[in-house]
Formats: structure tokens, sequence, C-alpha cells
């Protein structure tokens, strides 16, 4: 049905399965009369007023900044086009093996990233728990990349961009707007540059403009300690939570509304981006540095664990989001074919932002009369640093910066809202009874929105990048994600069972998916993320000096919501704990639920 805001509600359905053994008259009448007592006071769970919403929803959660200063940058680093290779390899046996799963595990029991496991293997609730954790640190940290934005985007405004010059008070004896050497910003150094945006020997040579606004500036940078908030940062993080809480705190029928324009518009900037770039000189060269082949470099193991750690970040697994959107479904959603086309999507605007992105930078070399790798670099570095200063050389630069700034808050902010909307969905699906009542939505997103808020102040500090990337590298880290879908796979694959996640799927689509998607569910997901998972946890090591035991406390927190739960399951569950629950529909309830080459494995 539909409700008087437009907003189709959930047909609850007859599970085919359903059996009352045991049950007396009278039990049944009881619960019966609780359950219209509920019902009265609880609103129905709400559903996608149409398909477009779940698709830009999705598309402006999957599509982010990852997609723009992370992917170009790590196929120069490893290999170029050859890094397509690992990519897809990683995309085709785990990102969306995974992706797939978690929207159709959403989609199939009508619950959020929590909820949704309790009812698939009350044991393994855990993974839901460790999912939102990390969804809790994402909240909390990726905002203010969009606070960033927001002061480069307010400064782009004036009339001459205060990073293009040396003459602002913020600016030291050692600014020079000459890029001479290696010295400069612009060099990319692999321990530093990824996340605070500067290499350590510009401490000791010329500085750039664009540097000592992002250092002096933006972040007025201490080396160790947090120091004072920034006042204006705190201004700008308060401010990006006020219009992402106008835009979500209605649920999914004020969500599904902002992403269309949140997650169409930066394919128009990118696209202008990319005309006004190739027709630059040096656009070809900055190009042909994005894409030359390097043969050579897939023998590195590390190519192949960078390959997998873009594909988990950038299509946003194993963190509940997808579970969470694809719970607002129809029950009937082609979800599998939904799937498939927003994973083209997604690599596809990698790849066009990568020409988009290097054909600017190779103008930008261009002009300065220095290498390529000079102006090479990743993370916040290169859309607060490297691209401020190609568009510094761009006839009309204002203009230039307004579009770019704007196009990265746009970026992050559809990102921000469906986090946001995942933890939302997945507290309100654990007390339904206290949360869907009118007006209790509003106040949960508010209590969330203050909460990330003021955990967020320390990121805003003048020490702050330092808190930042540690919580990029370790607390929304790759070990922590590829722990979850090894877990995530297992439990669907060997627990719940294969063929009958295969038998749910066919009952909502129509037909069965792909079969090398259950092999992959068995086998092959489950053993690549493992074997990469080895290989981050023996290599990783935290370089900063002071956050040793936050790091390991902040990577191990969802880790070990696994083991907890499987714990708590096994001493409060009075039934079996891997049972899974029975108001879920079953197409076919007396199949075996795993068989493998014509042998039953799991009855």
């Amino acid at each position: 049905m539909i409700n008087g805001e437009g907003i189709q509600q959930e047909e609850r359905e007859e599970p085919m399965n359903t059996l009352h053994t045991g049950a007396s008259f009278g039990g049944m009448i009881n619960s019966d009369i609780s359950k219209s007592v509920r019902c009265s006071t609880q609103q129905p769970r709400g559903k996608w007023a149409n398909k477009s919403e779940f698709l830009f929803a999705m598309a402006g959660e999957i599509i982010g900044l990852g997609n723009v200063w992370r992917f170009p940058y790590l196929c120069y680093k490893n290999g170029g086009g050859v890094f397509f290779i690992p990519y897809f390899v990683f995309l085709l046996f785990c990102g969306i093996p995974i992706f797939f799963l978690e929207t159709a595990l959403g989609q199939y029991t009508s619950e959020g990233g929590i909820t949704a496991w309790r009812k698939i293997c009350p044991m393994f609730e855990g993974i839901g728990i460790a999912s939102q954790v990390i969804v809790s640190y994402l909240n909390i940290y990726y905002i203010v990349v969009l606070a960033w934005a927001v002061i480069y985007l307010f400064n782009s405004f004036k009339s001459s961009l205060p990073w293009d010059n040396c003459d602002n008070l913020w600016n030291t004896e050692n600014c020079t707007t000459l890029n001479v050497s290696r010295t400069t910003l612009l060099h990319y150094d692999s321990n530093v540059t990824d996340f605070d945006g500067y290499s350590n020997d510009s401490m000791f040579g010329a500085v750039s403009p664009e540097e000592e606004f992002w250092r002096f500036r933006l972040l007025r940078q201490k080396d160790t300690d947090l120091g004072y908030i920034n006042s204006d940062l705190a201004l700008c993080l308060l401010l990006v939570w006020i219009i992402c809480y106008f835009c979500i705190w209605k649920g999914i029928k004020s969500t599904g509304k902002v992403v269309y324009f949140t997650a169409t518009f930066p394919y128009l900037m990118l696209f202008i981006l990319l005309i006004r770039g190739v027709t630059l000189p040096g656009a070809m060269n900055g190009i042909k540095y994005y894409l030359y082949p390097d043969l050579a470099k897939l023998r590195h193991i590390q190519v192949w664990v960078d390959a997998g750690t873009q594909v988990f970040f950038s299509y946003a697994v194993c963190q509940g989001v997808l579970t969470a959107l694809g719970s607002y479904n129809k029950y009937n959603n082609n979800c599998y074919r939904d799937c498939i086309g927003l994973c083209i999507l997604n690599s596809c605007t990698s790849i066009f932002a990568g020409f988009a992105v290097f054909s600017v930078l190779g103008f930008m070399a261009h002009q300065l009369g220095v290498d390529m790798a000079h102006v090479v670099m990743s993370g916040p570095g290169l859309a607060f640093i490297a691209y401020p200063k190609a568009l510094a050389l761009l006839p009309a630069a204002q203009f230039w910066s307004v579009l770019f700034f704007f196009m990265v808050l746009l970026l992050g902010l559809d990102s921000q809202f469906v986090c946001v909307e995942s933890l939302a969905t997945a507290i309100s699906d654990l007390f339904p009874d206290e949360l869907r009542k009118q007006g209790r939505r509003e106040i949960l997103v508010l209590i969330i929105a203050i909460v990330c808020f003021l955990f967020g102040l320390p990121f805003v500090t003048e020490g702050g990048i330092n808190l930042f990337t540690l919580v990029d590298l370790y607390a929304v880290s790759g070990n922590s994600l590829l722990f979850i879908a090894c877990f995530e796979t297992i439990v669907i694959a060997w627990i719940y069972g294969a063929d009958r996640f295969y038998d749910n799927i066919e009952d909502m689509i129509g037909y069965p998916p792909f079969p090398l998607l259950k092999y992959c569910w068995l086998f092959i997901t489950p053993l690549i993320c493992g074997a990469t998972l080895f290989y981050n946890m023996v290599s990783t090591s935290v370089t900063l000096p002071w956050g040793h035991s936050l790091a390991y406390i902040l990577m191990l927190t969802p880790m070990l919501c696994i083991p907890a739960f499987i714990f708590v399951a096994l001493l409060k569950t009075s039934g079996d704990p891997l049972t899974p629950s029975s108001d879920l529909r079953q197409m076919r309830p007396h199949k075996a639920r795993l068989t493998l080459f014509g042998y039953v494995i799991k009855p």
C-alpha cells in the first residue's frame, strides 16, 4: 500500500513454510492481540517510493571521493593500465559476490545490517555489529573531508585564490611559487603524502603556497599533540552536519529524493572537467602517464593487495550499508540485475575520473616544467593541494575551483547520507517498538548527528590530521573489511546454505543467479580475502609514534565483535543458535541447504 506521503509500505507476506506445531489456540490469539497492540503505535517499515531512488542511493554510496582521488593514483602507482588486471580479478571474485550477497540479504530479510544476520543465523549477529562499528567510524571521520571542502569552496569565491600566492598572513619565508625541486609539496612521499599531503623533504626547502594554505591556514597544523580546535573548521563541520541531518531526517522518503541531485551532479562536473582538461596543452602526456602499462608490476603482491583494498572500499562492502539500502526494496525487486549494473557503473566511473584527473595534472606538469612524478599523489593531497594548483593555472580559475570543490562536497555528502541512514536503520530495526513511532526517527538521527559531530571535533584540531590519518589507515582498514568478508561468505554458504540462499534469490527475482557466485561464496572469495588478510596482518606497521595502542584498538574492535557475539549467543540462546528465523520465507523448505557436485553436504 501507499501511505499519505507517497512511500510504499511493506506488504507482509505469510512465509511459505510457517508451521504452528505445538502452539495452543489461546496462545495464538494472545500473540495476535499483542501484535495488534504493537501495530497500533508502530509505524510500518518504509519502502523506496520507486526503483530509481534505490539505484541513486546505491550509486551515491559506492561512487565517492575514492573514485576521484585514489583509483587514478593507484593505476599510476601499480603499472598503469596493467592495474586493471588485478582490479577486475578482485572485482569479479570478491567485490561483486559480496556486493550482491549483502544487497540480496537486506532485500530478503527486510532488515538492517544487524537484525538481518540475526534472522539468518543468530550466532553470527556479531557480523552485523562489526559492520556498524565501521560505519560509526566512517560517520565520525569521513565528514571532516567535507568540512575541508567547504573551506576551499568559500575561498574559491575570492577575487584572487588565496592558495595561489605567498602574500597571506599564514605564509612563511619558505613560501615560493616556483616549483624547482623534488622538495616541493607536489612530490609524492609514500609514507606521508598519501594522507596529510606533504613531503617531509619540503620542510627543508621551498614550500608551495598550496601546501602552506593546506597546513597553516586550513589545518593550522602541529606535528604531535592535538592542540586547540580550529573554530572555522568546527563551524564548517557543524554546517555540513546540519545539511546532512535535514537531508535524511525523515528517512528514505527524504534520502531518496536528495540523492537524485547529489548522485548525478558530480558526473556533470567530471564531464566538464574532462572536456576542459583534454583541450589543455600537456593533457595527453598526463593520460599516457595514467595508463602506461608496466607488466613487471604484476609480480609484486602489493599490487594485488592495493587492488583488493580499492575494490572493498569503493564498493562499500562489509559496512552494513548495502544491506540497509536493500532492505527497503520490494521483495520481488530484481536486485541481481541492479547490482551488476551498479558495479559496472562504479568501475567505469573510477576509470573515467582517472582521465579527467590526469588530463589536468598533465597540463599542470606542462605549465610548471616539471615531471609528472612531482604532481601525482593520492588522498586529500590530490584534492586539496595538487588539484587547487592545477585549477589556479587555468583561465577563470575561481570558476573552475568553485565547480571542483562543489563536486567534492556532493561526492562526499551522498556517501555520508547513506552511512548515517545505515546506522539509523540498524538501530531502528533493533528496537522497532520504541523507534518506529511518530517523531522518533527524527530524534534518533539528531542524536547520531550530535554524537558524531562531538566525536569529530578532535579531527579539526591543530593536530587533527594525525588522528585522521590513524583512523583512515586502521579504523576502516582493509583488515577489518576482509575479516568480515570471510565470515559473511562462510556463514551464508556453509552454515545457512548456499543452495538455500540461491532458492531465496530465485524466489525474489524469478530465476537463479549465475552459478559461479555459489562457488565464489563457498571457496574463492573467502580464500582470496583470507590470504590478503594474512599478508596485511604480517606486513602492517603503525607509523605514527603516539598511535600504536589506539591504532590496534580501532582495528581490532570490529573484528572482536564477531567472536564476542558468538560466545554471547551460545550462552543466551535456548535453541540452536545456527537455525534461521522461522518467519523467513522459503521456496523449497525441504530441499538440501548445500550440495556440491551432486553430494548433499547440508541436508
